[in-house]
This record gives structure tokens, sequence and C-alpha cells, in this order.
């Protein structure tokens, strides 16, 4: 659980679910994975590492904190809330009556922001109709290439106030998308010892879709072994833009 986050995008984590596996090659080099192989070997046990049948590899063991609901409850101002960095809240092995109360928790604290990323489209399209959608919560998809942009179908049915995409890590083209229905999207190459290349083509075509679509664009990083080291700048401009619906003064004065 972290108070303050060094993503670009968000200011807080908060994780009232851990643990996740592999569905696709994005997956790959899942720093959430690395870290938790981590944290195992320092002794912490809801940090096992674990395979799944019904993915495509082996991650880190599910578990839910029942006690990290009361969190954002504690926090007395406005943040933007990147929910399970260290998991995917629509993962088959987490109760859809636990994802509700997650619901109920966002909805009972309206001065924060939300943000609430999955892989595991089919099923939170599933399970849509039976949440409640509070306008402070924001829902995407992630997707690294062509062949997962049904994820992005998925998330047009969705009735989130904020529906977005995170291309990240981006491993292929995604000239076929269609962004006229999200209201923000995410950019980003890979990083880690074993990052993947980001070809710069990929990146300028979703900016080019998302400025003709006039929806907001983020590139966070062009990657490599250091996630700081390729520098954020596309074309000698950093696209730090962001939705309009956000609580948080510190991330709503960036420029939409």
């Amino acid at each position: 659980m972290a108070d303050r986050s060094a993503i670009e995008w968000t200011e807080a984590t908060w994780n009232p679910t851990t643990g996740c596996n592999k569905v696709s090659a994005g997956c790959d080099n899942c720093y959430a994975l690395t870290l938790a192989k981590r944290l195992k070997a320092m002794g912490s046990a809801k940090y096992q590492t674990d395979g799944d049948p019904r993915t495509s590899g082996p991650g880190f063991g599910v578990a839910i904190h029942e006690d990290a609901l009361t969190i954002p409850f504690r926090w007395r101002d406005p943040r933007v809330v990147f929910v399970n960095s260290m998991s995917d809240l629509f993962h088959a092995r987490i109760p859809g009556s636990f994802v509700k109360e997650v619901f109920k928790v966002m909805a009972a604290t309206p001065m924060h922001t939300y943000q609430t990323l999955t892989k595991r489209a089919m099923r939170l399209a599933k399970l849509a109709a039976s949440l409640d959608w509070p306008p402070n919560v924001w829902i995407g998809v992630s997707i690294e290439d062509a062949s997962h942009l049904d994820r992005l179908a998925h998330l047009r049915k969705i009735p989130a106030s904020v529906r977005f995409l995170s291309a990240e890590p981006l491993l292929g083209s995604l000239r076929d998308a269609d962004f006229t229905a999200l209201d923000w999207v995410i950019a980003g190459g890979e990083s880690g010892a074993h990052a993947r290349p980001l070809d710069p083509n990929w990146v300028r075509e979703i900016r080019d879709a998302c400025v003709d679509a006039s929806v907001p664009f983020f590139f966070k990083q062009w990657g490599g072994r250091s996630a700081k080291a390729g520098g954020r700048t596309l074309d000698g401009k950093t696209w730090d833009q962001m939705p309009s619906k956000v609580a948080s003064p510190v991330l709503a004065s960036i420029p939409s």
C-alpha cells in the first residue's frame, strides 16, 4: 500500500487485493511479479508464487485484504488513486462480492478519483451490471498490441464516467483501434533488464488518433533498462493530458 506513487499518471496506490497471473504477452516482464518475488524472499507470506491452469503462465498468489478497505477513509486530502497496482480487481479468483465492497468504498469517498485497470475485460463486462458506478471511478483496459483489441470492445459497454486505455507496455501497432468512445489514452514503453523495444511510429499512431478524436493523450515513457532512461518527450513535446474529471488539485492542473 502506498500513500504516494512514482507512476506519472496517478498520485497513490491502493491494493485491497494482491496477486495475479500472466494472461498475455504484456505480462511477460510484470513489475508486480518481480516485486512479489522480492517480498517473498523477505518472508512475506501473502506473496507466494504459483501457477493457474486457466491462464497462460505463472504469477503470484491472489489474496484479499479486508483490512485495506478502510484506508481511503483515512486520506484527508483528495487523491488520484490507482486501484490494485499489485493485482487485477477482475481476476477470476476475486469474488464478485468483494469487488462490490471495493466499489462501495470508492463511492463512499467521493473526494478521491479512482483509476481501475484490467486485462480481464470479459469479466469486467460480466460484472458491470451488478456494480454501482459513481462518477469518481474510472475504468480502463490494458492492451499491448492489436491482438487484444477485444478488450476495448468490452470496455465500451461499461457505464463508467471515464473509460481509458493503457497501451503499456506497447508491443505493437494499434493503428486499427477506435478511440472515439474513450476519455483518455496512456501509452508507454517497457522498462527493466528485459525491456522489449518500442517503435516510435506505434506511439505516433496513437497520439495522432487521439488528436483526431479529441481524446486526452498521456505518453508515460520510452522505457529501456531504466524507466527514466529514455525520457518522456515525443517529437519534442511532453504529452501529459488528463481527463477533466479529476478530484485531486494536483493532477487536475495538468492541461487536457
